[in-house]
């Protein structure tokens, strides 16, 4: 080389390693074709394992819509896979004020979880109502607020409110707990 500093001396990889991780790092959106066509895999397996054994009512049988999802995903996967292939590049994230180099918040994200954890320990013992207010009041709280007066009253308002709209007027079930006789 003429006076420059060689790359694969500094880095101590071969060249090859060192262009096929170039190349890879260039064509990071084939990472999301391959969860892609991972995904429609898996659905189309699971459609395709629907027992059709209760009385269909319609033309359409209960495995269309899954196998439509999968083969969308799977097209969607290989259209993306070919534009990255062909030089296409995703645009960069331009909307946000996000530091890409700054470390992921661990705190943040295993307060978030401790919340949705306690909610799917707590709902079959102290109903929805109760375990939901924990769970609003728990995500409140990992991502900042800290009004401890303000946010229970609303985590438990929205608790409520969403137990009443599933159970009462959607007719969906919720676990009541010992509220149930309440709403």
């Amino acid at each position: 080389m003429s006076g420059g500093l060689d790359v694969h001396k500094v880095v101590n990889e071969p060249p090859s390693r060192t262009l096929s991780r170039a190349w890879l790092r260039e064509r990071s959106e084939l990472g999301v074709s391959a969860v892609l066509v991972g995904l429609g895999v898996l659905v189309l397996v699971d459609a395709i394992r629907i027992h059709t054994d209760f009385a269909q009512r319609g033309p359409v049988g209960p495995k269309a819509v899954p196998m439509v999802v999968g083969v969308g995903l799977i097209v969607v996967a290989a259209l993306l896979a070919r534009d990255v292939l062909r030089g296409g590049r995703g645009e960069a994230e331009g909307g946000e004020d996000v530091d890409l180099t700054a470390p992921a918040d661990w705190r943040t994200v295993l307060l978030l979880c401790g919340a949705f954890l306690a909610n799917a320990a707590l709902i079959g013992v102290v109903g929805f109502p109760i375990s939901g207010a924990i769970l609003f009041w728990g995500a409140a709280y990992a991502l900042g607020s800290r009004n401890f007066v303000r946010d229970p009253l609303i985590a438990a308002g929205l608790s409520v409110l969403t137990f009443v709209l599933f159970n009462n007027l959607l007719g969906v079930p919720l676990p009541g707990g010992p509220l149930v006789g309440m709403f």
